[in-house]
């Protein structure tokens, strides 16, 4: 394998591409789960998989590449979570009511580009599981450029999201824009949805943003530990996932979400044993 990297540069990009979504996806799963929203994940991935489908479409019928797959799915993500936010402005009482709005919105803009564009064809296949070959050079530094805003945007803005993450009302109190952070932090989240569906695939992106981060909450002692420890678990089952993905001939997507449900089980096992030591011991 190490021989192929060398060889296939589409190899090398999607490792590296790997590297990267390893490092940002558990970062925002962090924020995204303890602030209970992680069935965004799931909605804006549908609102992606809309966009890319549009793309798609545009392309077969008008035999033109106006918008690449890869902007398409990221400018319909980042349109989804405005709207979601929009939404939440409006249903005050019921803000999250918003994120299925959202999910059904994708899901049914999906169903009728996929037909208009002539049903599911090897590349939008591709889109929906993941795949070892679907990142371009050009996609590359664009998901590249998405890492570098993404970590830059939350080392400036750490404090904010962590205070506006455990305590909202507090926020508001100690005098932070909760509003435009927030619209920030969402706008983020799309960004790195879009950027991961070439490795996961639509149907699994949001397990990559969350089961990192539930098997982190089993054994750290604090919230940078946890933070610290879901990205080791998502560069790990990356990793795994992409090398076991590539020998066995299947989309990567399902492979790594399988190892990240291997290390889950081991970290809530590791905890078990931990407290049965301490029991033992009182």
């Amino acid at each position: 394998m190490i021989a192929d990297l060398m060889t296939y540069d589409f190899l090398r990009q999607t490792f590296l591409t790997g590297i990267l979504i390893g490092i940002i996806a558990p970062l925002l799963g962090t924020f995204i789960v303890v602030r209970r929203l992680s069935l965004i994940a799931d909605a804006l991935s549908h609102v992606t998989l809309s966009g890319i489908a549009f793309s798609l479409f545009i392309e077969k019928k008008f035999a033109f590449y106006m918008l690449p797959p890869l902007y398409g799915g990221l400018l319909f993500s980042v349109l989804g979570s405005i709207f979601i936010e929009k939404l939440r402005s409006v249903y005050k009482a019921y803000q999250e009511i918003a994120i299925p709005i959202i999910l059904s919105g994708g899901v049914g803009l999906s169903v009728i580009f996929i037909a208009l564009a002539d049903g599911f064809n090897t590349e939008l296949m591709n889109y929906l599981f993941g795949s070892a070959s679907a990142v371009s050079k050009s996609d590359f530094f664009t998901i590249l450029i998405i890492t570098v805003f993404v970590l830059f945007i939350i080392t400036i803005f750490y404090k904010e999201l962590f205070t506006l993450s455990f305590d909202e009302e507090h926020s508001k109190v100690s005098g932070i824009h909760s509003k435009q952070i927030h619209l920030l932090f969402i706008i983020l989240t799309a960004l790195v949805i879009a950027a991961s569906i070439q490795i996961v695939g639509v149907l699994l992106v949001s397990a990559l943003m969350t089961l990192p981060v539930a098997a982190s909450m089993r054994i750290a002692k604090g919230f940078k530990q946890m933070m610290f420890l879901a990205i080791a678990f998502g560069e790990l089952a990356v990793m795994i996932g992409l090398i076991s993905g590539y020998y066995l001939n299947i989309p990567p997507g399902g492979t790594i979400v399988m190892v990240a449900i291997i290390i889950l089980l081991l970290s809530i096992a590791y905890k078990r044993l931990q407290e049965s030591k301490m029991g033992a011991k009182q």
